[in-house]
């Protein structure tokens, strides 16, 4: 189910109540918040479908929530949406375990104005995804709580069943556990277009020492096929293996430029259908990471935008 289709779907379910206003005013509460609790459930999962189930869950326990007794309507909200989603985590990332190859972050076709929020781009981008996968799932909801949408040590603390002190070390826990990790150095919206643009060129034309230059000495290429079509099963690792990779597509495929995740992006299509979302990571001018999603499972949502919000 869409995020429309479940603002909809709330909209009908507090008609048919009958109520008088309490589920209409359940209702305007949550589709206003909708945006920032999709982006709450996406960050902590990885996966849209499953941030969309996590919205389902939570509107049914909010329509049930004495709204008189809440003082700050998105902090509960978001306190609903990280329990759900952290018990979802568990789950999924025991399939992860099993999963065929390496698995990437479902990706999200996103608004220019996202990549003018930085902190907002970087927080859902897929290096930042992967990053996150890193952490154990109580970390990764206290980090994403506290350094995305500055919820207080107290919030969270009723969100993932600690007590504030316990929060408090988590949190610098998983913070340092990020800061080792997350792209080394930010580069301009206008260097990024640019970059993106002799990228595509230098694939399109198979250009081999064009694409060298382009791309960190230790650049590293993920494919996520998941079992279901062709990719590589292990990461490509160094400038020459991923060039020779980079340089045979292009003469099969179209390239378009994209914002996936908030950052710059390829979709390649194959006879006129999308076969592969290639994200692009750039540190200090050079393309360090490239993340190519081909499972079609994860290629849904990038026919359409999807809105992100803090």
């Amino acid at each position: 189910m869409t995020m429309s289709e479940l603002g909809g779907r709330t909209r009908d379910t507090a008609g048919a109540s009958g109520a008088d206003g309490r589920a209409d005013r359940a209702t305007e509460a949550f589709v206003a918040h909708r945006n920032l609790l999709f982006t709450v459930a996406y960050e902590m999962l990885g996966s849209a479908a499953d941030a969309e189930d996590v919205l389902q869950e939570t509107w049914l326990r909010w329509s049930d929530v004495d709204l008189g007794a809440v003082r700050d309507q998105r902090a509960y909200l978001v306190r609903i949406t990280a329990r759900q989603a952290l018990g979802r985590l568990r789950t999924l990332r025991r399939r992860r375990e099993s999963y065929v190859g390496p698995w990437l972050p479902e990706p999200l076709l996103t608004a220019p104005d996202v990549a003018e929020d930085i902190e907002l781009a970087d927080s859902v981008s897929m290096a930042m995804l992967l990053v996150l996968e890193t952490l154990a799932p109580r970390e990764r909801a206290v980090f994403v709580l506290r350094e995305v949408f500055a919820l207080d040590y107290d919030e969270i603390a009723e969100a993932v069943g600690r007590s504030p002190a316990a929060v408090r070390q988590i949190a610098h826990r998983a913070r340092a556990h990020v800061a080792a990790r997350r792209p080394r150095g930010a580069v301009s919206p206008a260097e990024t277009r640019a970059a993106l643009a002799a990228f595509r060129q230098a694939i399109e034309t198979g250009d081999l020492r064009r694409l060298l230059d382009m791309i960190a000495p230790d650049v590293v290429l993920l494919t996520d096929g998941g079992g279901a079509v062709r990719a590589a099963v292990a990461p490509v690792v160094g400038a020459d293996s991923v060039a020779r990779v980079l340089a045979r597509i292009g003469a099969a495929v179209s390239l378009r430029p994209a914002q996936v995740n908030g950052c710059p992006a390829l979709i390649l299509r194959l006879g006129g259908e999308i076969d592969t979302v290639m994200a692009v990571r750039i540190d200090d001018g050079l393309i360090t990471g490239l993340y190519a999603v081909r499972n079609p499972e994860k290629l849904s949502r990038v026919d359409r935008e999807t809105a992100v919000s803090r």
